[in-house]
């Protein structure tokens, strides 16, 4: 009997492991594929803010972007 609830509680707390790490892969993965913000966007959005980028902003701001992704 407790042999039984134990294998349950270790099958759960793997399920839960794996399922976290194999849904954190899929996340990267796809926004590596599919990138929430492009230069377009990032130009309109200092537009809005009252800048208007050069190319040379808007390639430092992808640079950082990219880099904490």
């Amino acid at each position: 009997m407790l042999h039984d609830i134990l294998l349950v509680l270790v099958g759960l707390l793997f399920g839960a492991v794996a399922g976290f790490f194999g849904a954190r892969f899929f996340m990267k993965s796809y926004l590596k594929k599919n990138p929430p913000i492009n230069e377009n966007m990032l130009k309109a959005l200092m537009m809005q803010m009252g800048r208007k980028p050069n190319q040379k902003q808007i390639n430092q701001m992808m640079k950082q972007m990219e880099k904490y992704q």
